[in-house]
C-alpha cells in the first residue's frame, strides 16, 4: 500500500449519511447506485478485495464487482473468504464452484494459530481452547484488545472471543498480507442496528486497531426483499444459461426451470432449504421448510436461525475490524 494512503483517494466518506433503503425506492434505483459504488471504488483503490461469505449479500456484491470489472475493463480483486473452521461442507463447495465460475482469486483467510490448536487437541466445537497456548499474537488480541481475563474461551464462532479470533483476526491479518486498501464489503443497513449508519466508503484508518484500508459498501440500500429481488430476475437469469430472461421465483427446492440444477444457480441450496442465515454449521438453525425468499421477510428476523444474537456485541466487534 502506497505510504500516502488515505491521501491519494478522493471518496466520499459521508456518502449515505442518513440514508435508509426508503431512499432508493426502486431495485432499479438500489442496482444504479450499487453500480455507481462499485465503479468508483475499483477505481479509487489501488489494491482492492471483495469480502465473500458464500451468503446472499457478499455473493450480491461479488456479482456487481464482477459485472463492473468486466465493462469498464477493471482488473478483478481477489475476494476474501473467511474459513473460521465451523462452515457448513456444502458453503465451502459453492466457493470454490463459483470463485472458478466467475474467475476470482480466492484468498482463504484463517487464524491458523486457532485452526492448528484444535486439529492438534482433536476439539470439537464448544471444546476449551486454552489461551496461554496461543501465540503471542492472539494472546495480544484476547488480552489487551478484548481485555478478556479468562483461562480459557469456548472454540464457538458466535461468542465474543471466538468471534474476534476466528473472523476479525483472520481478516485484519490478510489485510495486511496483501497489502489491502479497499474491501467490499455485503453489509446492509437494514441488517442490524449497529451498521444502520454505515456509508459508502467506510474508514478504518486506526493502526493500533487493524491494518489501515476502507469499507466499500454498494449494497447498504438494499433490504433482504431487494437482494433476493435482484438474484431472481438480474443476477440468475444474466449469469445461467437457459433460465427465463425475465427471471423466475422458484417456490420449493426442486422447482428450477429449463432443466438448471443448483449447481448452476449462484445462491446457495442452503437457502432453498429454508435458511435465511449461513453463519456457522454449528450455531444456524434453518427458520421454515420454505425457500428464504418466500418467508414472511418483514415480520421475522432475518437471523432468528442463529444461536446466538450478538446485537450486543456488535458495535464493539465492528470497532475492533468486524464486517
Amino acid at each position: 500500500m502506497s505510504v500516502d494512503f488515505p491521501e491519494y483517494l478522493d471518496v466520499d466518506y459521508t456518502a449515505g449519511e442518513g440514508e435508509t433503503p426508503a431512499d432508493y425506492p426502486s431495485l432499479e434505483d438500489k442496482i444504479e447506485k450499487a453500480i455507481e459504488v462499485t465503479k468508483r471504488g475499483l477505481e479509487e483503490y489501488e489494491n482492492p478485495a471483495v469480502m465473500w461469505t458464500g451468503g446472499k449479500d457478499s455473493t450480491l456484491t461479488l456479482y456487481f464487482v464482477k459485472e463492473v470489472a468486466e465493462e469498464y475493463g477493471y482488473e478483478k480483486p481477489p475476494a476474501v473468504f473467511i474459513d473460521h473452521y465451523q462452515h457448513f461442507d456444502d458453503l465451502l463447495d459453492f466457493v470454490e464452484h463459483w470463485g472458478d465460475e466467475w474467475e476470482f482469486d480466492v484468498v482463504y483467510a484463517r487464524n491458523e494459530d486457532v485452526g492448528d490448536y484444535v486439529d492438534a487437541n482433536g476439539l470439537e466445537p464448544g471444546d476449551d481452547i486454552d489461551i496461554s497456548a496461543l501465540s503471542e499474537h492472539n494472546q495480544h488480541h484476547v488480552r489487551n484488545i478484548l481485555e478478556y481475563e479468562e483461562e480459557t474461551f469456548p472454540f464457538l464462532l458466535d461468542t465474543y472471543v471466538g468471534n474476534h479470533l476466528l473472523k476479525t483476526v483472520a481478516l485484519n491479518d490478510a489485510l495486511e498480507e496483501y497489502d489491502i486498501d479497499g474491501i467490499f464489503s455485503g453489509i446492509r443497513w437494514d441488517e442490524q442496528e449497529a451498521r444502520a449508519d454505515e456509508t459508502f466508503f467506510s474508514p478504518r484508518h486506526d493502526p493500533d486497531i487493524y491494518p489501515p484500508h476502507d469499507r466499500v459498501q454498494p449494497i447498504l440500500q438494499f433490504d433482504e426483499a431487494a437482494v433476493w429481488d435482484a438474484f431472481w430476475h438480474y443476477v440468475v437469469p444474466e449469469t445461467v444459461p437457459g433460465y427465463p430472461d425475465e427471471g423466475y421465483v422458484p417456490e420449493t427446492y426442486d422447482d428450477l426451470p429449463n432443466g438448471v440444477t443448483h449447481e448452476d444457480v449462484p445462491v446457495s441450496p442452503k437457502y432453498f432449504r429454508g435458511f435465511r442465515s449461513l453463519g456457522s454449521e454449528v450455531s444456524t438453525e434453518r427458520g421454515s421448510d420454505e425457500p428464504a425468499w418466500l418467508q414472511d421477510l418483514d415480520n421475522t428476523t432475518e437471523r432468528a436461525g442463529r444461536a446466538q444474537d450478538k446485537e450486543d456485541l456488535m458495535e464493539r466487534l465492528r470497532d475492533l475490524g468486524y464486517m
